[in-house]
């Protein structure tokens, strides 16, 4: 894997299981009582979303920017297009998380267990269980929630970042060497009827008649 192709796919928050472990990670803090209520509310808020689309600007260490468009559809279903010339796309169908680099023809997947993506796919959500929450911090127009895997199958954190509303606004991804990739999202509607087709992303690499 390319280091681009890398920091594409490490910026949407999808192969982390890729990286390395950090040396430690630091015991939870207890939280506040205001700041349980703020990650309850954020829970409560994913748990309702259903289906959405719209764009996300993401800009890696290096202060690179790309962009391009995005879908969810709780649970377990996402795409991320990137526009070109990268045309990255990665797919979430479910149950593993696959990334096609039409470039480099690679093809690549993840179980979605083991992807930050699950912390907003998940059927039912539950930031008390499986990720440790490490922080909360309160923003000028809302608030961010950061997190760790509690089993330590997915290596490096995430930051959710919400609205005061909530609405997800982004979410950023550090990895074992420390380095942040942030995504913004941005014109993000809720909607109904995707196409399933948006979904599906075989590897391109396979041909019918051939293993």
């Amino acid at each position: 894997m390319t280091n681009t192709t890398r920091r594409l796919i490490l910026a949407a928050g999808l192969a982390l299981a890729a990286a390395p472990a950090f040396a430690a990670q630091t015991a939870a803090p207890k939280l506040s009582a205001e700041d349980q209520a703020l990650v309850d509310k954020a829970t409560a808020y994913i748990q309702t979303l259903g289906s959405a689309k719209g764009r996300f600007i993401q800009t890696d260490a290096r202060g690179t920017q790309t962009q391009g468009t995005f879908y969810l559809q709780r649970p377990g279903k996402a795409r991320f297009a990137y526009d070109g010339p990268n045309g990255l796309l990665v797919v979430s169908n479910g149950s593993s998380v696959n990334i096609s680099d039409p470039r480099l023809k690679t093809f690549e997947s993840y179980p979605l267990s083991r992807t930050p993506l699950v912390l907003l796919l998940a059927r039912e959500v539950r930031l008390d269980r499986g990720v440790t929450i490490t922080g909360v911090r309160k923003l000028a127009d809302g608030f961010s929630i950061q997190a760790v895997d509690a089993k330590k199958e997915t290596r490096g954190r995430i930051e959710l970042n919400f609205s005061s509303g909530p609405d997800l606004v982004g979410w950023t991804v550090t990895d074992a060497k420390g380095a942040e990739t942030r995504v913004r999202l941005v014109d993000f509607e809720k909607t109904s009827g995707l196409d399933p087709k948006l979904f599906v992303l075989n590897d391109p690499r396979r041909r019918v008649g051939k293993p």
